[in-house]
């Protein structure tokens, strides 16, 4: 009797079924719900930022309406486009001294932050020692330092050298408080450039600041717009410190006007139109620089990541 035998490829059985992957080696599957994932958190990105543009086209129209018009139809639009707001907020209400105490603080306190951060910056990317070592680490500790936690000990050394109640000890402050940052970001900034060209400057024979200054200065020219951008915002925008430490209406800044505003229709009416016109003259400067200096805000963010 013969007994019956199956070849190796019949033993074996069917072979086993693979799953196709794509050419980065992930499976479809993986790869679909990456792709759902994806769109759901576009779609939210693009929901914020159309209710955003809302919001602020809705402050805007409402700036030129009366405040029985806005209480009678808060969604409504202007019959016309009446400038009688923007007169009040801007004459009645301080808006107009307001407006220069905040330029003259904002563009101070950043063009001097900026200049001071650049060279400690540069020096600390390209020198490395114990000094600068810690050097680093301090300014890395002023990042998580709150402005809240020092706001009465920073109110109380500014009372004893009477700086209170003064534009410029608020430019020292705002100094003091933006230098970490602007020199991290700076610091991150010069380490991404290439020395060749400082190189090649030294060997025919031009000094570090001279280097410095004709070299390195022009290739870091969108790292340090980029620092100076955020800083006009942070101090255009910052209240805290502005409102703890003013208290004459002259030396006010905007955000300060603004809530100085906010509190005389307590008592003396709501003027609903004048508060939006308020709030039009605080936000449309910042976004006039968003949109005029946004794409090399962005690159300069982004070209400081290289190393």
């Amino acid at each position: 009797m013969t007994a019956l035998t199956s070849s190796p490829s019949e033993q074996a059985g069917p072979p086993p079924v693979r799953r196709k992957r794509n050419r980065g080696g992930v499976s479809p599957a993986l790869q679909a719900d990456h792709n759902w994932v994806r769109s759901i958190g576009v779609f939210i990105l693009w929901a914020v930022v159309v209710l955003f543009i809302a919001m602020l086209v809705w402050i805007v129209l409402q700036a030129f309406r009366d405040t029985h018009a806005i209480l009678e139809s808060p969604w409504g639009l202007p019959t016309s486009f009446n400038f009688d707001n923007f007169a009040t907020a801007w004459n009645v209400s301080g808006f107009a001294l307001a407006t220069l105490n905040s330029i003259l603080t904002t563009a101070v306190s950043s063009f001097v932050c900026v200049a001071v951060a650049a060279p400690a910056a540069y020096y600390l990317s390209r020198v490395e020692n114990r000094l600068t070592d810690g050097l680093s680490l301090y300014f890395i500790l002023g990042l998580g330092i709150p402005a809240q936690v020092i706001l009465i000990p920073l109110f109380v050394m500014l009372d004893k050298v009477h700086l209170t109640n003064s534009l410029i000890g608020l430019n020292l402050v705002y100094i003091g408080l933006s230098l970490p940052f602007t020199v991290f970001l700076l610091t991150a900034f010069f380490r991404s450039l290439p020395l060749e060209m400082e190189e090649a400057a030294a060997l025919d024979g031009a000094s570090a600041l001279r280097t410095f200054v004709q070299v390195t200065l022009p290739l870091a020219k969108g790292g340090i717009l980029t620092a100076f951008v955020l800083l006009v915002v942070g101090s255009w925008n910052e209240t805290l410190l502005a409102l703890t430490l003013l208290q004459s209406s002259d030396k006010y800044t905007l955000p300060v006007a603004l809530i100085s505003f906010v509190q005389q229709q307590t008592y003396s009416g709501a003027d609903w139109g004048g508060l939006f016109a308020g709030l039009c003259i605080v936000i449309l400067p910042m976004l006039v620089i968003y949109i005029w200096l946004g794409r090399r805000l962005t690159e300069g963010l982004t070209l400081g990541m290289g190393k």
